[in-house]
Formats: C-alpha cells, sequence, structure tokens
C-alpha cells in the first residue's frame, strides 16, 4: 500500500467485521522510529488462523482467495529493518478477555519507509463507515523540535452529543476539523 494509512484503515476494518465495540490505533513517532499499534476487543482469533495470518495466500474472506492487510504491513515495516507482530486471544478460549492485537515498528530514517499518509481522513472514513463502534485515536510525535499529541475517543463524542448519530455530516466535519487543529495548534517546543 502506498501509505500506512491504509493499511490502518484495512485493519480496523477487519477489527469491525470480528464485532469489536472497540479499536484503539496508536501511532508514536519519536526519533526516526514509528510503532503503529491496532487493537481491539473482538472476537479474535483461534491459534490456528493466527499462525496463518501473516501469509498473503491464507484468509478467512470468502470474496478472494488471499488476504494481503497484514502480510502487506509486516513487508512494509521489515522493508525498514522493522518487526511486526500479532497477537490474539478467541472468545472461544476468553469470553470476557478477547482481542487482536496488531503491533508494527517502521525506521523512518530508511529509504522503504512508506509515509503515514491522511490518518485524519482514514479515522474520519472508520467513524463514518461504523458510527455505532467506538475508536481511540492517539497520535504522538516526540522530537527535539516539538512534541505533539493528536487524540479522539468516539465514547467521549457519542456522551456529549446525546443520541447524534457519529455520521452526521456535521458531527464527522467537526471530527476532521478536531483532529486537524490538533496537528497544527500550538506545540511544546522546548
Amino acid at each position: 500500500m502506498k501509505e500506512l494509512s491504509l493499511n490502518i484503515l484495512d485493519i480496523t476494518e477487519n477489527s469491525v467485521k470480528a464485532g469489536a465495540e472497540l479499536t484503539s490505533i496508536l501511532i508514536d513517532e519519536e526519533n526516526n522510529t514509528l510503532r503503529l499499534t491496532i487493537e481491539d476487543n473482538g472476537s479474535g482469533m483461534s491459534e490456528e488462523i493466527l499462525k496463518g495470518v501473516t501469509d498473503p495466500f491464507y484468509t478467512t474472506r470468502t470474496t478472494r482467495k488471499v488476504g494481503m492487510g497484514l502480510p502487506l504491513l509486516k513487508l512494509a515495516a521489515e522493508q525498514t529493518g522493522g518487526e511486526m507482530t500479532v497477537t490474539s486471544v478467541s472468545s472461544d478460549v476468553d469470553p470476557v478477555n478477547h482481542g487482536t492485537k496488531v503491533n508494527a515498528l517502521f525506521y523512518q530514517d530508511s529509504i522503504d519507509f512508506t509515509p503515514l499518509g491522511d490518518v485524519v481522513s482514514t479515522i474520519c472514513t472508520l467513524i463514518q463507515g461504523h458510527p455505532d463502534t467506538d475508536f481511540y485515536f492517539r497520535h504522538r510525535i516526540l522530537n527535539q523540535d516539538n512534541d505533539v499529541l493528536v487524540e479522539l475517543d468516539t465514547r467521549q463524542i457519542r456522551e456529549v452529543l446525546d443520541g447524534v448519530p457519529l455520521n452526521e455530516y456535521e458531527v464527522i466535519k467537526w471530527i476532521e476539523e478536531f483532529l486537524n487543529e490538533q496537528y497544527t495548534g500550538p506545540h511544546d517546543t522546548e
């Protein structure tokens, strides 16, 4: 994929399909590394599925015979000298504490680093397409010039809106502006 934000969209869509009520998307940038973590409380995967999840010719989908999301993310991380891990607990094994966690480490100074892309549009697309699912997004950028923290929790927005659907045009527009303001607003410059 041309941008990591597209990987985020693809993997998070899988979380929603797995019945996740909450999916956390965490991005941590520090010096020359970017760590992407996507964690959900969906149905999780069996050990058998988990073993094949990074094989591009293994998929649980019935619409096509290959699943490229996780294998492409793993390849993108490894091409920079990083790595990707996937852990999962099936709801059959643990009916209370189940879900999946994808953790990928990238080295941004690698010539093969895939740019993050338009993560604001990705988050807005996820919320608009799945207004009944909760998302927690946090992007922390720590470097010697600037410290930036961008954060959004749909559970908090839902409380304030008191029944207004998250996919209403005005709500999505506000979310987009709120995220963009956090990226462009005043930041610590020590």
